[in-house]
Order: structure tokens, then C-alpha cells, then sequence
């Protein structure tokens, strides 16, 4: 849910007191003074706004249109559809460079053991 107290929560829960927290000006993140030290609130997507979350926006947008390809989706099983994305979206710039990714990656502690 995207009520402030839940926010919190998981802000006490997750994340270090001492790290600056970039958010927009949600009503989600409307006080979060207790939980962490530097808090700076933008608007984002507007004329007059900055920018600075627009692809952080767009990427959970994407997520959204990834996980509705998928119906009934558990709880046990949301991490795989999570990590799937994430490995999607790390190496969408890789094109035919894919595979010879892969092969260095597969050998590479091989050859680093090895001297």
C-alpha cells in the first residue's frame, strides 16, 4: 500500500539512517524526519520539475507491463519474476554481444583461478 506509515516502516527497516533519500513529493514520503537524516523531495515529471526520476518512473512502469504478462502470480514465486526483470533490464543494451558476454562470464573465474 502507499500509506506514510508503512513507508516508514520499511524505511527504518531497510535503509541506513545516514543515506540521503531522493523521492518525489508523494504524500507517501510526506514525512519520513524520524526515519532518515537527509530527505530531498522533487516534483518529477512536470514542466518545472527535474527530471532526476523519470527513468526510475519509467522502469517501474515496465515492471508493471512485465508482471501483467504473468496471472497468478504467488508470493513465493515474485522474487524470480523480480530478478528476471532486473536481468532484463541490466543487459538490454547488450544486442549479439549477449553470448560473448555469457562465455566470459562462465569462464572468467576459471581464469582468474587459474593465473
Amino acid at each position: 500500500n502507499l500509506e506514510a506509515k508503512t513507508a516508514q516502516h520499511l524505511i527504518k527497516d531497510y535503509i541506513d539512517s545516514n543515506a540521503v533519500l531522493q523521492t518525489d513529493k508523494s504524500t507517501t514520503f510526506s514525512d519520513l524526519s524520524n526515519c532518515i537524516d537527509v530527505h530531498v523531495r522533487e516534483i518529477s515529471g512536470t514542466k518545472e520539475g527535474n527530471f532526476n526520476l523519470k527513468w526510475v518512473h519509467i522502469a517501474i512502469s515496465n515492471l508493471k507491463k512485465h508482471l501483467q504478462t504473468y496471472h497468478m502470480i504467488s508470493e513465493r514465486m515474485m522474487q524470480n519474476y523480480l530478478d528476471e526483470f532486473c536481468y532484463k533490464l541490466n543487459r538490454r543494451y547488450f544486442g549479439q554481444k549477449l553470448f560473448d558476454r555469457l562465455i566470459i562470464a562462465s569462464i572468467y573465474p576459471y581464469w582468474y583461478d587459474c593465473g
